[in-house]
């Protein structure tokens, strides 16, 4: 790689010069020919949703499966780095860190919001009357679809390739790593390589700048709804300018420190606003509406997962189904390499499970507390729509204000919001900057402070220009820019297959074996006869430990053979030695018997398999 480098204290010029001039390009536009910028972003949002919004749904049910067979298979035993190599962060660090960077405005913004919206107007396509009961239970599992498997599988693809080949194969942290097992060293060393780089940062400063746009719009609302403020573009800009602020100051302190603090604080500050709502609302209906959800969500996943929806005229798949599949593959680089950063020594079943099941749980049970408590309350008191519609901006605090302590709680909110926009636009400044050094762990700061402004200024251009069409223009934005990274993820998937096939075929799958004991010259002893009844001694972690021993215990059986029982050895207990890399077997992390190992004087455990095993290891 150093090879193509050009740099610019440290930066990939041909990555980050076109991408820069495509960004301004794109600003310059909308700011020229404001004007007429408001309804060019709504064609160009109805052409993407027409012409190829049945690729995005193709290609995001394709994705899952990618993820289930990696986790699945034998593949799911690959570890992302070192044989016996340890996780970086804990897990529950990793899921906040993971969890937060990957959809923390989001579900701010739709957490009351989209279900909602779906129990009130219902998509066309099913026939579902709005507000009534079969609508609240569709709207939940609208909701839990848009945010579930599918989004996570999306990250799958990016996060599991750039681990693999960064922290297994030794490749740089670079998006255009993924396609080397595809279309090799040379190409992706040049020209295709630079504009794959060059196509993640376009999309992922796009994708962050939307999330960007939606928590400056929801929390210039809060203050306005707490009236505190009066919204107008100066609130607009200002609020865009402090929260910048705060991102490119955690930015340039790193992941360690900066992101991971602001990571555990933010999940800290959301878990208590949830549970605030779980407790002063309706606890039983919610957390009963949480199985069912869950439930139903299983149950409606395989006639959803390919719907396209071609005979209605609604728009609803555009607006969201679509929407909601162009923005997270926008975002793909930026959560796929963050999570690939802080994924390292897993292994990939750890990884897919721990990416693809983790964050869906969660999001399942906030959207029950503040989706299924928003629906409640519209049921029985009517007063969450403003001019008969639902407004995205309010509904949270909407929602907020018919519970105790309405005015801390929206606080907390808003503190929620700005601490996710912090969060998102620090790791999307990083992982920009990563690729815009051809995969450097420590960029320079100064570009980290560059991408970082740049991404305030984007979602304040698309705010201010779109006007009261700036949610489309949001919107639009993240659609369009996926419509390139969705090839190239479709391509990763097959390039990875082919990588991981060679290395289920080639790596080594480390055991140990042990003898049956039989003692040489004795009479065979009436209560092993029984095969039930047989017990395994004799560690040994190669074949030539197994010979005729002077104690007996590993002399031959009939037919001049040696009675085997293998134990397969999970790579967390290995070492390696560094300097030979002569592997040992540790039983430092050997499995744990959660029964302590008690022996009880009974007849049921002298039968058991545990009393046989412990009468032939007596002490």
């Amino acid at each position: 790689m150093k090879a193509v480098k050009e740099a610019w204290g440290g930066l990939l010029k041909p990555v980050f010069v076109p991408a820069s001039i495509v960004i301004f390009v794109m600003i310059a536009f909308s700011v020229i020919y404001a004007g007429t910028a408001a309804d060019a972003f709504d064609t160009l949002n109805n052409a993407i949703t027409d012409g190829v919004g049945w690729w995005y749904i193709l290609a995001t049910t394709g994705f899952v499966v990618f993820a289930l067979y990696c986790g699945l298979s034998k593949v799911g035993s690959i570890r992302l780095g070192r044989d016996d190599e340890k996780p970086e962060f804990g897990v529950l660090s990793w899921f906040a860190m993971l969890f937060s960077a990957g959809m923390g405005i989001g579900l701010v913004f739709y957490g009351v919001a989209e279900p909602l919206s779906h129990y009130v107007t219902p998509p066309e396509a099913d026939g579902v009357p709005g507000s009534t009961d079969p609508a609240a239970r569709q709207a939940m599992e609208l909701t839990l679809f848009h945010w579930g498997l599918h989004a996570w599988a999306i990250y799958v693809v990016v996060g599991l390739g750039l681990a693999y080949m960064t922290y297994r194969k030794g490749r740089p942290l670079s998006v255009r790593w993924l396609l080397e097992p595809l279309l090799g060293r040379k190409r992706i060393e040049g020209g295709i390589g630079h504009a794959i780089d060059a196509v993640a940062i376009i999309g992922t400063l796009f994708g962050v700048a939307t999330s960007l746009g939606f928590g400056v719009q929801q929390i210039s609302a809060g203050l306005e709804y707490l009236g505190w403020v009066d919204t107008n573009n100066w609130v607009t800009v200002i609020i865009i300018a402090a929260v910048t602020g705060l991102a490119t100051f955690s930015v340039v302190s790193g992941v360690s420190r900066g992101l991971k603090w602001l990571s555990n604080i933010n999940m800290g500050m959301a878990a208590a606003l949830a549970v605030f709502v779980l407790i002063a609302g309706p606890s039983l209906f919610l957390m009963q509406s949480w199985v069912q959800n869950l439930g139903g969500y299983i149950q409606a996943l395989p006639e959803l997962m390919l719907r396209t929806s071609p005979f209605s005229d609604d728009g609803w798949t555009g607006d969201w189904t679509i929407f909601y599949w162009g923005w997270w593959m926008s975002w793909a680089p930026f959560v796929g390499m963050f999570i690939a950063r802080i994924s390292r020594g897993r292994t990939i079943r750890e990884f897919v499970f721990g990416v693809l099941l983790a964050p869906t749980i969660i999001g399942s049970l906030w959207f029950t507390i503040f989706g299924d408590a928003g629906i409640l309350r519209q049921r029985e008191n009517g007063d969450l729509l403003v001019d008969g519609a639902v407004d995205t901006n309010t509904s949270l605090f909407q929602l907020l204000d018919t519970l105790p302590l309405a005015t801390i709680s929206s606080v907390l909110a808003i503190f929620v919001i700005v601490f996710f926009f912090v969060t998102s636009s620090d790791s999307g400044s990083l992982v920009i900057d990563i690729l815009s050094t051809g995969g450097d762990l420590e960029p320079p700061k100064i570009t980290r402070v560059y991408w970082s402004i740049l991404e305030g200024v984007v979602a304040t251009v698309l705010l201010l220009i779109g006007g009261t069409g700036s949610l489309t223009a949001l919107q639009t934005m993240s659609i369009a820019t996926a419509v390139p990274f969705s090839i190239i993820l479709v391509l990763a998937c097959v390039s990875m297959l082919k990588a991981f096939r060679y290395d289920v075929a080639t790596t080594p799958r480390y055991v140990r074996v042990t003898s049956t004991p039989e003692v040489a010259g004795s009479e065979p002893d009436p209560a092993r006869a029984n095969p039930r009844k047989r017990a395994t001694a004799g560690i040994s972690s190669t074949f030539s430990g197994l010979t005729p021993s002077q104690d007996g215990l590993t002399s031959p059986t009939r037919g001049g053979t040696v009675v085997l029982a293998v134990h397969e050895v999970s790579t967390e207990q290995l070492e390696v030695h560094p300097e030979t890399g002569a592997v040992e077997y540790s039983s430092d992390n050997a499995p744990v018997d959660p029964l302590g190992g008690e022996v009880f004087d009974t007849q049921e455990f002298a039968d058991s398999a545990e009393g046989q095993k412990d009468s032939k290891n007596p002490g």
